[in-house]
């Protein structure tokens, strides 16, 4: 309906001979029934461009808009608002679309032709997945299930970071463990990796190589088993929440020398050089943010020689560009915030369309059981282990409570609450509304057998209930709260809507009986239910999580 309304007003302005953007047209639900079922504030947008009283421009598009059937009634609201009222037979077509067009119904073609990149989660192969990485990992990959949905060619990409200190801390913690299993005497440092899953990767080692490394300084061959057995442990958690990544780019890489006799590093610094943004002091290499209006500049490489985060970052995002994605979104946690926008500014040195980048930034989480902070794992670290909290709730509860808040808000991870089997557990509850419509498909069919077709689509002609329109004119806005949600890379607005979708629908199901009705009014709530399974099934296709027929 969204979609007629504006090429509707498009075709009206265009008779007026007033030029305007589609995407400039916004049409929006009223806050109040009263007002109708969508508005455009199109005339008030247009009112300086036409020099016009904006109730008079709303005359004129009314007077020359055509929608057939499709609306009841057109009113002039306030300042010079149009509302616009749906006709039940406008509603009852609309929800048949929904059923024809099935697991499509929501998506669009924007992203046709185009392709992108998230790149989520990237944490470095040094340890477990946290449960901080683990709501990082879930708002990406809802992200990406968004992009797809709006017609995007996706890739889910994870930066392998498994190159600098931190990998030599790693490798010398789990060569002094292997020494401890030898025999030999250490002296362990504070500062090293301390977590049991050290311990882990050193029997292993000890058990396939005996005491034959033990007296070896080399940290190649320890740092090469940890990382791979991290990181396939890491693969595997985030498959245990459906996570799986199209790439995985090699930090180490960016320090490999190219054609032109650099690396990707060394040639940013070049580069940056050539725009007089760099400059050394302290035997450390600085860039410039200076000129940028910041208080201090900030360093690319240390005095050490070792680069910081700033600098590997910015030659990756060099080669996103290079790939040609039209679109590319970063999922970091909140201590990113101060890194990530040197990179955004070091690319626009570099002449960059940063407009095709998008950072999405998540806060911190907490884990709470009996309303105290636990951590979830004391076994391996000190750290809650995403794994330790996808075996305590499940991964459906895992997925659904990471991204039920905005993504910029600190989260509390109710576990008490995410293991409640009731309607005071948000994602029991919404999957408690499918499970619903599923018993009573079957209930009904019991009663008489419900094969749906096609040809009987018609039947929800009989849509009449306050009730069954208020449902049904829900199930309307679905596309536009995805394309919504897309915008604004923020999936939780998803959860938003179906929740208005289950709501709606256990009213229609307390107040709308379906047993012992005549067979046109049984057989259009049950078509009614049908789409909103549909819907359901949609929105927990964005979201990752299950279905189920039966709870």
């Amino acid at each position: 309906m969204r979609d007629r309304l504006i090429t509707a007003l498009l075709e009206a302005l265009q008779k007026l001979d007033v030029k305007i953007n589609r995407e400039d047209i916004i049409i929006e639900k009223p806050a109040e029934e009263k007002f109708g079922d969508a508005s455009t504030n199109v005339a008030m947008a247009l009112a300086r461009q036409l020099k016009k009283n904006p109730r008079q421009i709303a005359q004129d598009i009314i007077s020359n808009i055509e929608l057939g059937e499709a609306i009841e009634n057109i009113e002039i609201a306030g300042a010079g608002f149009i509302n616009f009222y749906f006709s039940k037979n406008a509603i009852s077509t609309a929800v048949q679309g929904i059923l024809k067009d099935g697991e499509t119904y929501g998506t669009s073609e924007v992203g046709k032709g185009k392709t992108a990149i998230v790149e989520f989660v990237s944490a470095n192969p040094t340890g477990p997945l946290t449960v901080g990485r683990g709501r990082g990992g879930v708002l990406g990959d809802c992200i990406a299930n968004m992009l797809e949905a709006q017609g995007y060619d996706v890739t889910r990409e994870y930066y392998f970071n498994n190159a600098g200190r931190q990998m030599r801390l790693l490798a010398d913690s789990v060569r002094l463990r292997y020494q401890e299993l030898c025999g030999k005497q250490i002296s362990f440092p504070d500062d090293y990796y301390q977590g049991g899953y050290i311990r882990d990767i050193a029997q292993k080692i000890y058990a396939e190589k005996n005491t034959e490394l033990a007296e070896t300084e080399d940290l190649a061959f320890f740092k090469n088993f940890a990382e791979s057995e991290i990181f396939a442990s890491i693969k595997h958690t985030l498959n245990r929440l459906g996570i799986i990544h199209d790439s995985f780019f090699n930090e180490l890489s960016l320090y490999e020398i190219q054609k032109n006799g650099l690396s990707r590093n060394d040639d940013v610094i070049k580069k940056l050089r050539e725009k007089d943004y760099i400059k050394q002091e302290d035997g450390a290499t600085w860039f410039l943010t200076t000129k940028f209006g910041l208080e201090k500049d900030k360093v690319l490489i240390k005095s050490t020689g070792e680069p910081s985060y700033r600098l590997p970052d910015i030659a990756y995002h060099i080669t996103k560009y290079e790939r040609g994605f039209s679109k590319m979104v970063n999922v970091f946690g909140a201590d990113h915030i101060d890194e990530y926008p040197d990179v955004i500014r070091a690319l626009d040195v570099l002449g960059y369309s940063t407009c095709k980048l998008h950072v999405v930034i998540n806060q911190f989480v907490t884990t709470t059981v009996n309303g105290e902070v636990v951590k979830m794992s004391t076994r391996k670290g000190n750290a809650d282990l995403l794994d330790d909290l996808i075996d305590e709730v499940g991964p459906d509860a895992t997925r659904f409570f990471f991204i039920m808040r905005n993504k910029e808000s600190h989260l509390n991870f109710d576990v008490d609450l995410a293991k409640k089997e009731s309607t005071d557990n948000p994602v029991f509850y919404l999957q408690y509304a499918h499970a619903r419509i599923c018993s009573l498909l079957r209930v009904a069919s019991e009663e008489s057998p419900f094969e749906p077709t096609e040809t009987e689509y018609s039947m929800l002609d009989h849509i009449q209930a306050k009730e069954e329109l208020d449902l049904a004119k829900i199930l309307l806005e679905y596309p536009t709260a995805l394309e919504l949600s897309t915008k604004a890379l923020e999936p939780q607005k998803v959860i938003g809507y179906l929740n208005k979708v289950a709501e709606a629908f256990h009213k229609f199901y307390h107040e709308c009986r379906i047993v012992g009705q005549a067979e046109e009014i049984r057989k259009s709530r049950l078509y009614l239910c049908l789409a909103t399974r549909q819907v359901l099934q949609n929105g927990f296709r964005i979201l990752g999580i299950d279905a189920p027929e039966k709870m």
